[in-house]
């Protein structure tokens, strides 16, 4: 089977012939980019899949294929899926409608202020698919909806069930909407939500508590603190705290060390211009990091420079994420990218005129972030972000001869610095083939367009709230 051949419609059609449980895939030829330490990159390896669940990966032809079907990955890499971990997925139907953005205040006043508020949960389930199915589209196979306009129980199951129906690793974070009239039902309805939609403990979907850091924005409601730290105990789930930038949240930092509620389980989301008081007390408590990168740059938040710095400098190896598709790219080779340059220029200037080296990220760094690391953020580091054997069956077929890629001489190089979503043929999430040939599975374009194009012109035409 030649490369083109690889995700065929033919080997497509042999893998639906059988029970998602009993299905058993074996890649073969192909340059393994595990992601795990242990295993590193393996050339010419085979990879096994049997139901949900990656049991063996290989150098050289060393599995039996058995009653497999085999596809031959000669002339591609295989990946584990990227992770996102943090974006706000119900505003994909307003995607680049302020591409030039000045600042967070621009962004609030237009989308939280204003287009947040008209939205019915209609609206609320079409941006959400549109933001998971573009996700699959460009390799993330888990992604981190930080859902900020629960207005009503029946918005927050509309963007739950529009993540289950994508097939999506997706992880709810919920919280209540910045402006505007709504329930007030948030944090109270959390318990509903986690007995409805999460009480599985191998499931393709995860709960979180997503809050503020501080109340300049949105008032003390929605600021983290020990009120809502009890409630994610309670609960059992993680926290994903949003717009950690600048002095007071670097105080607020401080204060959550003192009260004990900081740690692995909880992420800080962009964490600009902190202080390195505030790092140091991340650092020692293991609390995790979303990074941002184009989000902090181009909407200018604190210092605007991402700071992958500070993280690594108190043993932080953080997350990476989209944020905004109103004023930002969607994918994360865009983040990759933008983080491995943005840092690289930054050791390089302040190494300028001296005899001092400059301390660089690599290409190897940045896909770690973008996917191991990423996991530990999303607290699923045990379930994703490695082509390990016991890990589930995320991963992405990526054409390394295509016109852009060939020929392969590094595969983290390209990957992280050749590739686009043109050239992931596959996308298997759970052990599912979620994209094939270079195609979205089981969505009706025409009819999804019409969709979000309807719920656009709803919500632009609607006086706000």
């Amino acid at each position: 089977m030649n490369v083109s051949d690889a995700t065929s419609a033919a080997v497509l059609e042999q893998l639906r012939r059988r029970p998602a449980g009993e299905r058993r895939i074996l890649f073969t030829g192909a340059t393994i980019v595990t992601m795990d330490p242990g295993l590193g990159v393996i050339d010419r390896g085979d990879l096994l899949v049997e139901g949900d669940t990656i049991t063996a990966v290989s150098p050289g032809p060393g599995l039996g294929a058995g009653d497999a079907v085999v596809v031959d990955a000669t002339g591609t890499i295989l990946s584990p899926g990227f992770v996102d971990t943090h974006r706000h997925a119900w505003e994909a139907q307003l995607r680049r409608i302020m591409p030039d953005v000045d600042d967070l205040g621009g962004y609030v006043m237009s989308t939280l202020a204003g287009y947040a508020t008209v939205y019915r949960p209609e609206d609320m389930y079409t941006g959400t698919r549109l933001a998971a199915l573009t996700a699959i589209d460009s390799g993330i196979t888990t992604m981190l909806d930080f859902s900020h306009n629960s207005r009503t129980p029946e918005h927050s199951d509309a963007a739950i069930e529009a993540l289950r129906d994508t097939g999506i690793r997706g992880v709810h974070a919920s919280m209540g909407p910045h402006f505007g009239d709504w329930d007030r039902q948030w944090p109270g309805d959390l318990t509903r939500i986690k007995d409805r939609y999460f009480s599985g403990d191998d499931q393709l979907l995860t709960l979180r508590l997503a809050t503020l850091a501080t109340d300049e924005i949105a008032g003390p409601a929605l600021a983290y603190g020990p009120e809502l730290a009890r409630v994610a105990t309670d609960l059992g789930i993680g926290v994903s705290v949003d717009a950690v930038f600048g002095t007071s949240s670097s105080e607020a930092v401080r204060r959550w060390a003192e009260d004990g509620i900081l740690g692995p389980d909880v992420t800080l989301i962009h964490a600009t211009g902190l202080t390195p008081e505030a790092w140091k007390a991340m650092g020692e408590t293991g609390t995790t990091v979303a990074l941002a990168p184009t989000s902090d740059a181009q909407i200018g938040l604190e210092t605007a420079i991402p700071a992958v710095d500070e993280a690594l400098s108190v043993g932080i190896r953080p997350g990476l994420s989209i944020d905004v598709e109103v004023a930002l790219a969607s994918d994360m080779f865009t983040q990759m990218r933008a983080l491995h340059a943005i840092q690289r220029m930054r050791a390089v200037n302040a190494a300028y005129g001296t005899e001092r080296q400059p301390r660089r990220i690599t290409t190897h760094d940045v896909l770690d972030f973008a996917t191991l690391q990423g996991a530990r953020t999303n607290g699923l580091a045990a379930v994703t972000g490695s082509l390990t054997p016991g890990k589930k069956a995320d991963l992405l077929v990526i054409q390394a001869e295509d016109l852009n890629n060939m020929p392969l001489n590094d595969p983290i190089g390209t990957v992280v610095l050749g590739s686009d979503a043109r050239n992931i043929s596959a996308v298997l999430i759970n052990g599912e083939p979620r994209k094939w040939n270079g195609h979205v599975l089981d969505v009706d374009v025409r009819a999804l367009r019409r969709e979000v194009h309807t719920s656009r012109e709803y919500v632009l035409n609607s006086p706000a709230a």
